[in-house]
């Protein structure tokens, strides 16, 4: 069955939230992505995509078509993803324009509202997962939160690149850009390529780009993959990590640091502390939205269900017709699962 259009334009919202994201250093697409609830139709997806051009690619030579490929395809929510594309690269060159020198001049100001929002954002993860959190579970959180906010800490560096390191640095960046709570740019400066790669972006320096581009696409293929295998089999285990990642990047956004990720004295607490409490207002709006949205959702489901179990035919065609609805809000995902938008 089609999508309805209002799906279609809130995958260009989401799409455009993910773009602005990307633009500001610090911020992770993907911790946009999640609390906008596209995150494991977005992996899921590109790792059905990664399959089908590993089987193109085996397959055609060996004269065995294209029918496992297609089948790895045909499981892409193509709509989804196109219109998340979409929304992403239009609201990146707007905000790149817009946003970004606002977050240059306020610094401070604007790294409120973003820590207030991610702060939030640790709920998502927290909380979906059908199983509950056990000891373990906190202390591997607690590890993950730590490591990441000891990496994001470090001061940035320069380094003399070369086509090796630019490709591992890229493979590692790009890993780090799907995942909640990591930002790439953040992770080139750790590195010492963000300078360079931005002056190969400006002169148009082909060779470093190249060399990029295919670190990149050999990191994110092998990524993806790896967390939709994650998604799949170890779903609560994922979600532990996300939420440890997304709290230890919380160090990336403290409001009162200098350039170089060392702290300062907090100045103009009351204001900086008030765009705190909006940005975690947002997010916590927008996480009531979603959560309105499925529940209207999953009522017509089951209104639609019931006007079908009083069809002409009566309920003798319907073998467990007095049985719980299929769909609707009191249905419970499969662990793993990527949620239907």
């Amino acid at each position: 069955m089609a999508k309805p259009i209002g799906t279609h334009a809130l995958n260009l919202v989401r799409g455009a939230l993910i773009g602005t994201a990307e633009v500001v250093p610090g911020i992770s697409g993907g911790t946009v992505a999640l609390i906008t609830g596209i995150y494991e139709t977005l992996i899921t997806s590109a790792g059905h995509v990664v399959s089908g051009l590993r089987l193109t690619v085996s397959d055609l030579p060996r004269g065995r078509g294209m029918a496992r490929a297609g089948a790895e395809f045909r499981q892409a929510d193509w709509a989804a993803v196109a219109a998340v594309l979409i929304g992403m690269v239009a609201a990146a060159l707007t905000a790149a324009k817009l946003l970004a020198p606002l977050v240059e001049s306020e610094r401070q100001f604007a790294y409120a509202v973003f820590f207030g929002l991610v702060l939030a954002s640790v709920y998502v993860p927290y909380s979906s997962t059908l199983q509950r959190w056990r000891a373990g579970d906190y202390l591997l959180a607690l590890v993950v939160a730590a490591v990441a906010f000891v990496l994001i800490g470090l001061p940035p560096s320069e380094i003399e690149p070369n086509p090796l390191i630019v490709a591992a640095a890229a493979a590692v960046a790009v890993s780090a850009l799907v995942l909640p709570g990591m930002s790439g740019s953040l992770i080139l400066l750790t590195l010492g390529l963000y300078t360079s790669t931005m002056d190969a972006l400006n002169d148009r320096d082909l060779g470093y780009i190249g060399t990029f581009v295919l670190g990149a696409l050999i990191g994110g293929a092998l990524f993806v993959k790896l967390l939709q295998w994650l998604l799949d089999r170890h779903h609560h285990l994922a979600m532990v990590v996300m939420t440890g990642l997304l709290a230890g990047s919380l160090r990336a956004l403290w409001p009162w640091q200098e350039e170089d990720r060392s702290f300062t004295a907090p100045t103009e607490v009351p204001f900086t502390v008030l765009l705190m409490a909006v940005g975690f207002a947002l997010v916590v709006g927008v996480l009531l939205l979603e959560r309105a949205t499925r529940a209207r959702r999953g009522d017509a489901q089951d209104g639609h269900g019931g006007q079908e179990g009083h069809g002409g035919r009566g309920g003798g065609d319907h073998p467990g017709g007095g049985g719980a609805p299929q769909g609707g809000r009191h249905a419970r995902p499969a662990s793993g699962s990527a949620p239907r938008m």
